[in-house]
């Protein structure tokens, strides 16, 4: 008996719609325009945020720049990466063993000239890496050529990859594909050529970079071999301030195994266990999952180098915490003038429904009378005119999530502005339009169910 009495309440409210369409349409415009801006600026606003995203994880946002800890003696500390504790299977370990990681690539870092011809230039970053660190980077795509291949940094090979900056000032516009390039004295011919990715948010240029496997430039370029010692920070250091005039004179106290020199320190390094890298590049998923990207990374390495519960760690994982924040203030900041603007145009609709509800309440004044004079309860009246004004509001956010959708696409044909389709606002525009005919629509229909019928009757 209830649900008939339901079911008749809304056949009745539609069929009172039907009378008089022009007006139910033009009292619905308001919540189709509201719904299609919405839409439209919600699908604007998300594909703008997707676009800022991926501009700001181009420039590393979501980037973890492991690098190796301290040294010291005697009371005094080298700074960060002056002891060899990161290796290439560490990289290998933390892209296999961290689910919150996308990629890791390890770095080894020189800085000298680059010569072709007559023409020579010393860029900004030469790095000795594996094909992960464009993934990284987020910068597989290849101007011309390709990446080399990781068959290629085992065998050392002497091939790289050239910024757009380092083609432009060695080869003025001209293909450097298989060509080669000086690199203290040793050649490196050209396989590939990097595209264009501008400064980073420090005014750093990113097109001026060298990239080789990270086995050619450790062991070729800057001198290192799988045997170099472990002295107090790198062998490297030891050659470059060898001094053999330092001890002219013997010590007066006599060793049966005499100490070597300087020199043959510099000349015979001694051996060490494994093959360091200077840092470790890696990146997280989503900016959102650092935190747990770095516990992980932290967790795996001190597995990997054997260190106690009361040891410090002996590496350091840095984040990019200003371009995080940089990325969540501006997410945040679209997201709320969004809401702001949608809030605003619903409330435009709403109103507009009510008015239009107050207005069809007066007119039907008699009709109200006559259907509580037959028998009809208030809150008969009170619910017909709520689903009246909850169709309205339906039927406009319906036609306005079609309508929206049609200009978004629109928009992105014409003017090639970034959209994309959010399901939360389509969801949300059909509970808000349902929300605005009750909320809204309330007020008039409680105003109807109020009529006094004898009076609603005398009504001219």
């Amino acid at each position: 008996m209830r649900l008939f009495r339901i079911l008749r309440t809304m056949r009745t409210a539609l069929k009172a719609l039907l009378r008089n369409p022009m007006r139910a349409a033009l009292t619905s415009l308001g919540i189709i325009i509201g719904v299609a801006a919405v839409i439209i600026m919600m699908e604007i606003g998300k594909g703008s945020s997707a676009a800022i995203q991926r501009t700001i994880a181009n420039m590393g946002a979501n980037n973890l720049l492991v690098q190796p800890g301290t040294a010291a003696s005697g009371g005094v500390s080298f700074g960060a990466g002056t002891v060899m504790t990161l290796t290439p299977d560490d990289s290998e370990a933390i892209l296999k063993e961290c689910p919150a990681v996308l990629s890791a690539a390890p770095l080894v870092r020189a800085r000298t000239q680059v010569i072709y011809g007559n023409r020579n230039w010393v860029p900004m970053f030469i790095y000795g890496t594996t094909p992960e660190y464009l993934v990284v980077r987020e910068w597989t795509a290849m101007a011309q050529g390709d990446m080399f291949t990781d068959s290629e940094i085992r065998n050392a090979s002497k091939i790289c990859v050239l910024g757009q900056t380092l083609v432009r000032e060695l080869f003025d516009g001209a293909s450097p594909l298989g060509k080669e390039v000086r690199v203290q004295n040793v050649s490196f011919k050209v396989v590939g050529v990097l595209s264009k990715k501008g400064a980073n948010m420090m005014g750093m240029d990113q097109d001026d970079i060298l990239i080789a496997p990270w086995t050619t430039i450790k062991y070729r370029v800057t001198g290192s071999s799988a045997t170099t010692g472990n002295q107090s920070v790198s062998a490297a250091n030891t050659t470059s301030g060898v001094n053999s005039l330092n001890k002219l004179y013997p010590n007066a106290q006599l060793n049966l195994y005499p100490a070597p020199s300087a020199t043959q320190q510099a000349d015979t390094p001694l051996p060490v266990r494994f093959t360091n890298v200077d840092q470790i590049l890696t990146a997280a998923r989503s900016s959102t999952e650092i935190p747990l990207a770095m516990r992980q990374i932290t967790q795996i390495l001190r597995e990997r180098h054997r260190l106690h519960s009361y040891e410090s760690d002996d590496f350091n994982i840095r984040d990019m915490t200003e371009m995080s924040k940089t990325l969540s203030s501006t997410s945040t900041l679209m997201t709320n003038l969004l809401l702001s603007v949608a809030l605003i145009s619903l409330i435009v609709g709403g109103v507009g429904i009510m008015n239009i509800m107050l207005v069809s309440v007066t007119e039907r004044t008699r009709e109200i009378g006559l259907r509580m004079a037959v028998g009809a309860r208030g809150r008969d009246i009170l619910r017909q005119f709520l689903v009246e004004a909850v169709v309205m509001c339906l039927a406009g956010g319906a036609i306005g999530i079609l309508l929206g959708q049609g200009f978004s696409k629109l928009i992105t044909a014409m003017l090639h502005w970034p959209t994309e389709t959010s399901i939360a606002a389509i969801v949300s525009s059909v509970v808000v339009s349902a929300s605005v005919g009750i909320i809204f629509g309330f007020y008039p229909a409680w105003k109807a169910s109020r009529l006094d019928p004898i009076e609603a009757l005398r009504y001219e």
